[in-house]
């Protein structure tokens, strides 16, 4: 008889989401893969465009009741704040997922944080397993361990997110097709000051380049000051902030810029470089949290947040790409292979095979 796993990709509701995103994909990775489990997704599924085995549909009743979970050999949550299968099981091993703690490194409010790290302890109370996306998360997680009252934890396990890469062909600019013509440095993320787009705001008057900011949502304070600053240095016809784009037009502008510039201060992980490196484009990250572990030596970091600092940084390594380009774009892509999906997948389906042992040995 197949083992029965239940997946929790509820997080569907928010389609765009980087969360959304990485369990769609490995929903379609586990669809793609030849294994010997039977899965049943719970969640939302009007933006699945590939055939899904057993599905549960999400009802909001289900954070209060339900009875189905607990048929289940696992079961595996993938958000740490779901407020879905958060009893104890007696017969069911349950997994969570951990995408980051950047909540406890941000300047909130103490109300804010403990209530933050209330909802998370309800779901990590009884996991079995919790499997962290990043090396930098999982040391993150057995730093601060304390603040949460695990009963049931085994162990700790670090399975990078995956995506879908971008296919090998031209991408359409469409309402943007007037950036074809310009030299431009791309960022994507929200305007966030954790995102640290205004460095590269600052930097920009020493470089001769426009910056194309792609933004997926704005925080305040931080987006008004971001265009400000821009009004300042007398930016506004260099500086592009662009939203609402479709995935078609993402990957076109990625693969039109000259680099991307990510040189953001905490990522649990980080999408957007990898997208960016899929194309074997040059990436400028920081060296905080866990950039360097996605980049490893296929990116550049930066060190110094001065702008001319920067700026001379980014003219002396874009001097080297542009110098080897096949070389250094062939050794990027060949980087972000490990990143695929199907690796995601596989990573996944060998964590369930031995953690479904172990229960039995």
């Amino acid at each position: 008889m197949q083992p029965k796993i239940l997946i929790d990709i509820e997080r569907l509701r928010r389609p765009h989401s980087g969360i959304a995103n990485v369990f769609r994909n490995l929903a379609r990775g586990i669809e793609e893969t030849q294994h010997n489990f039977s899965f049943t997704y719970f969640g939302v599924f009007t933006t699945i465009n590939f055939p899904l085995n057993e599905q549960k549909k999400w009802k909001r009743l289900h954070k209060i009741y339900e009875n189905f979970s607990q048929k289940f050999d696992i079961i595996h949550v993938s958000h740490q704040a779901s407020l879905y299968f958060t009893r104890n099981y007696k017969k069911s091993i349950k997994i969570v997922t951990l995408h980051d703690l950047n909540f406890l490194h941000e300047n909130l409010p103490e109300k804010k944080r403990e209530k933050l790290i209330s909802r998370l302890n309800k779901n990590l109370k009884y996991a079995d397993y919790v499997v962290c996306i990043s090396q930098f998360v999982k040391d993150d997680f057995e730093k601060n361990i304390g603040l949460f009252s695990l009963k049931k934890l085994k162990k700790v396990e670090v399975i990078h997110n995956g995506i879908q890469l971008p296919e090998d062909r031209k991408y359409d600019l469409g309402k943007f097709a007037h950036l074809a013509a310009k030299k431009y440095v791309l960022n994507i993320g929200v305007l966030f000051d954790k995102k640290n787009q205004l460095k590269l705001v600052e930097m920009l008057p020493i470089l001769e380049l426009d910056l194309v900011l792609l933004a997926s949502g704005e925080k305040e304070p931080y987006a008004t000051e971001v265009r400000k600053r821009i009004k300042e240095l007398n930016l506004e016809n260099r500086i592009h902030i662009l939203k609402n784009i479709s995935e078609e037009e993402k990957y076109a502008l990625i693969q039109n810029c000259e680099a991307m510039c990510h040189p953001s201060t905490a990522e649990g992980f980080g999408i957007p470089p990898i997208e960016a490196m899929a194309f074997g484009k040059p990436v400028f990250l920081s060296t905080f949290t866990s950039l360097p572990e996605i980049g490893g030596e296929a990116a550049f970091y930066f060190t110094n947040f001065k702008a001319e600092k920067m700026a001379e940084f980014y003219h002396e390594k874009m001097k080297l790409y542009q110098d080897n380009q096949p070389e250094i774009s062939r050794n990027i892509k060949s980087w972000v292979k490990q990143f695929d999906y199907k690796a995601m997948a596989a990573n996944y389906l060998d964590f369930y095979k031995r953690i479904l042992e172990d229960s039995i040995s």
